[in-house]
């Protein structure tokens, strides 16, 4: 199972709707895949099911110790219960063959603080040594029960000790966009703020005390499979390929220069890089994006009622648009299926090579 982080700081960045189009993609290339909400808000849980006609949480877990969110999974650890982590009952999706949902949950959020106590006091306190290898101990226990391929960790806009503690028990990370003043910020901030999270997690990984926990915190430096940008304007040029307007074109251009200048910089320094070669033979070099995936309009409505990347709609079945702007819909939903699907092909190459 390869483990890898969706993350950026930055809200508003489609990391979600990313992450549900990204593991659809995989799926459909035949690799089982598990997403894994982490964020408290459940955005992706709610995205994974559709709408939820209920007055009750569907994944809520009837006993403590057949959990069925994330929450109840690491709970054993977070509140030292009698009894171990075991595998999340996992939900499949219905309309994807090999797809599953770690389902979230608001409560995720109540051990944040607790996690950023062990993260600072576990090499003196062994009461807390458990806690933080327990998240990717309760990812990697469904993972093997259900032999998935790739897990996709959705993780909330913050840097809070959640999401420093997922992002370092990962094997990769993707880092999602948007072409904004806001994202060019974010990005500059995450290439001060991942090299400190990498020192601290060859740290962690070191500490004999963690390495004798129950769930010992994994010896890994994630490694950087590229960044997305998302949700902007196209248009064809004289029969060209269409490519970002030009409001948008600046700041693509200011995203690359922030990447190229100071992230790739900081991720060689940090040891967060592949090699070159691994790069260029899946054909995602890092002075590119790793996907270029446009506005997704009023079509991000429909997949959501049913459940489904925009690149599955059947515009036919799915909905009533026909004539001159069904056929504007269709070159909309082809063009995104092909960004995720070459986005898919060198997640699956560069990871190959771990």
């Amino acid at each position: 199972m390869k483990q890898i982080a969706i993350f950026n700081h930055k809200g508003g960045v489609s990391k979600t709707t990313m992450t549900f189009h990204l593991a659809w993609m995989l799926a459909t290339f035949g690799k089982r895949v598990m997403v894994v909400d982490c964020d408290p808000q459940c955005n992706l849980t709610g995205i994974f099911i559709g709408n939820l006609d209920t007055d009750d949480y569907p994944f809520e877990s009837a006993s403590p110790q057949r959990p069925r969110n994330i929450r109840d999974a690491v709970r054993p650890a977070f509140e030292s219960r009698p009894y171990s982590i075991t595998a999340t009952e996992l939900y499949e999706s219905s309309l994807q063959p090999g797809l599953f949902l770690l389902p979230g949950h608001v409560g995720l959020s109540e051990y944040e603080s607790q996690l950023a106590v062990a993260h600072e006091l576990s090499n003196t306190l062994s009461a807390l040594q458990n806690i933080p290898g327990a998240l990717h101990h309760a990812i990697e226990r469904s993972a093997v029960l259900n032999n998935i391929d790739y897990a996709l960790v959705d993780m909330s806009p913050s840097l809070g000790a959640l999401n420093q503690n997922l992002f370092m028990t990962s094997d990769a990370f993707i880092l999602p966009m948007a072409p904004d003043l806001f994202s060019s910020m974010a990005l500059r901030s995450l290439a001060r703020t991942l090299p400190k999270w990498a020192e601290w997690g060859r740290k962690a990984s070191a500490n004999t005390i963690l390495k004798e926990a129950d769930y010992p915190f994994r010896p890994i430096t994630p490694s950087y499979l590229g960044a997305t940008v998302n949700n902007f304007r196209k248009r064809a040029r004289g029969g060209e390929e269409a490519r970002p307007t030009q409001a948008f074109q600046k700041w693509f251009d200011r995203l690359a220069e922030a990447r190229d200048t100071e992230l790739i910089y900081a991720l060689d320094s940090a040891r967060m890089l592949l090699s070159p070669e691994i790069y260029a033979n899946a054909h995602a070099p890092t002075n590119d994006f790793l996907m270029e995936i446009g506005s997704l309009d009023g079509l991000i409505a429909t997949a959501q009622e049913l459940a489904k990347p925009v690149f599955a709609i059947d515009l036919a079945v799915d909905t009533t648009f026909r004539g001159t702007v069904g056929e504007s819909y269709q070159t909309k939903i082809d063009d995104i299926e092909g960004g995720f699907r070459a986005g898919a092909e060198k997640v699956i190459a560069l990871t190959d090579q771990f």
